[in-house]
């Protein structure tokens, strides 16, 4: 890991997803508070941890939102995650993008700028997690985009399958390195439904408690 926790990455640009759909949570989960921060407030703090431009991307058809750092809408329509990710590799002045969703509370700026070491040499830096992949923790580099202007015309919008383009350079980043970084992975986790939210606030008031402790 880079012992430089305290400097900004320069070269890689922070997006955060946040199209505002929420159709298992049955409410716009951005706006869901853990510990007194919304979901989309604690996201985006610890992308600024690591990241020095960092912006979001919301849904065309999404209410606006404000931010302390730049909001874009999609550029392509009802694209999902998938548009989200070419919207922000168009949008970014840098080589590469570091991805992440606004449902992620647990984001770990420790990981994250791991992840933005490995930019040289590769177009795609994804996790593998207990076999699933995760392409809302992951790098990608300009190179993805004309790949994904052609999976949104076949209507393919599973971005893992960027993974199978012979033109693009990948890196898989598997369980045991993930561990040997954060042993408990939780930087990975997700909040899709109202029993995911309850897991993360009772997580989060576990963590305060424990700090508390050491005070």
């Amino acid at each position: 890991m880079d012992v430089h926790q305290n400097s900004l990455v320069v070269d890689v640009t922070g997006v955060l997803l946040a199209g505002g759909k929420s159709r298992r949570m049955g409410e716009d989960k951005r706006y869901l508070s853990i510990e007194g921060q919304s979901l989309l407030e604690r996201s985006a703090a610890a992308l600024r941890a690591v990241f020095r431009t960092v912006f979001v991307i919301i849904a065309q058809d999404s209410p606006p939102l404000t931010m302390e750092v730049p909001v874009f809408r999609d550029m392509i329509a009802d694209r999902g995650s998938l548009g989200g990710l070419y919207t922000g590799l168009k949008q970014s002045k840098t080589g590469h993008v570091f991805v992440v969703a606004c449902d992620m509370p647990f984001l770990d700026p420790g990981t994250m700028r791991w992840f933005a070491g490995l930019k040289d040499g590769f177009d795609v830096v994804m996790a593998r997690l207990e076999n699933r992949l995760h392409p809302m923790h992951a790098l990608y580099s300009q190179r993805c985009v004309p790949v994904l202007e052609e999976m949104v015309v076949r209507r393919d919008l599973k971005i893992q399958r960027l993974l199978g383009n012979p033109s693009l350079a990948v890196r898989i980043v598997e369980e045991k390195e993930l561990k040997d970084l954060a042993p408990d992975a939780r930087g990975f986790f997700n909040v899709n439904t109202p029993a995911d939210l309850e897991a993360a606030r009772l997580l989060a008031r576990s963590d305060d408690s424990s700090t508390a402790g050491r005070g």
